[in-house]
């Protein structure tokens, strides 16, 4: 499509990542949309649901093969890209897992699940950055996205904002709904995207993070029931609201904030 917008979607087979991509294709605006998966099985998937999702769109979209923690996959996605559209306007580091449930289940250590949520969540959306970088700069309005999670300092410390409420007293802890390895990287992510914003504010990038809120997403392969009773109110869909609201442009004097639906979330 010539004149329309191109954007490169981590982690968007499913969950926030899926909603994000299919309000791109069913948006008035003009896009190319880079839909990510780890693999073209999963990748196929989706975009045939999202075609059957949106029978009218006139928005296109394809597969882009991208592992976050594969520096090969990521650079082959970059390769990829720039051959099929030269340059890309909007990046959205959606890619996070949690393994917190993992190591409770035994399947992981402990340290690994700390290890494997930040090679995901941080090291992951850094390097895709990093290979992107030379693919946005000559957009005419370059855009990065961070999408932030559970992640505010200020909040947590000042009322009870663990979804699991209150925790017995007492030795081992039986925690019904542990996030803490998920939440520490995802606060790792929001000093990661001022630091992008420091970088390319001369170049004019915007770069933002977006909380789309507690969205019940199937995140660490929790069921949808196990999570809103935690506390997600959100659907996947709204969370991409948010996302695509700062993706086009309406939230740009929020630039190098947290951004919910309704303004700033604390740091």
């Amino acid at each position: 499509m010539t004149g329309s917008k191109t954007v490169v979607i981590t982690g968007a087979t499913r969950g926030i990542g899926y909603e994000t991509a299919k309000a791109f294709l069913q948006s008035p605006n003009s896009y190319h949309i880079f839909l990510g998966a780890r693999s073209l099985a999963s990748g196929d998937k989706a975009v045939a649901q999202l075609k059957l999702d949106c029978p009218s769109a006139s928005n296109t979209i394809e597969v882009l093969l991208i592992d976050v923690e594969s520096d090969q996959s990521i650079e082959k996605a970059v390769e990829t890209v720039k051959s099929r559209r030269g340059t890309v306007d909007i990046l959205i580091n959606n890619a996070g897992a949690a393994y917190d449930w993992d190591a409770a289940d035994g399947k992981v250590s402990l340290r690994a699940s700390f290890t494997k949520a930040y090679d995901t969540n941080v090291s992951g959306a850094h390097v895709v950055t990093w290979h992107f970088v030379p693919l946005l700069l000559p957009s005419p309005d370059p855009r990065i996205l961070f999408i932030a999670g559970l992640s505010q300092l200020t909040s947590a410390a000042t009322k009870d904002y663990f979804p699991s409420g209150p925790v017995a007293a007492g030795w081992p802890k039986a925690v019904p709904f542990e996030t803490i390895g998920y939440r520490c990287s995802k606060t790792a992510l929001s000093m990661l995207m001022l630091d992008w914003r420091w970088k390319l504010r001369e170049d004019g990038v915007r770069v933002f993070s977006v909380s789309p809120g507690f969205c019940v997403t199937g995140l660490g392969n929790q069921g949808d029931d196990k999570m809103a009773a935690m506390g997600a109110q959100r659907t996947a869909k709204q969370g991409a609201t948010t996302i695509i609201s700062v993706a086009e442009g309406h939230r740009d004097g929020d630039i190098g904030q947290i951004i919910d639906e309704d303004g700033f979330v604390p740091w």
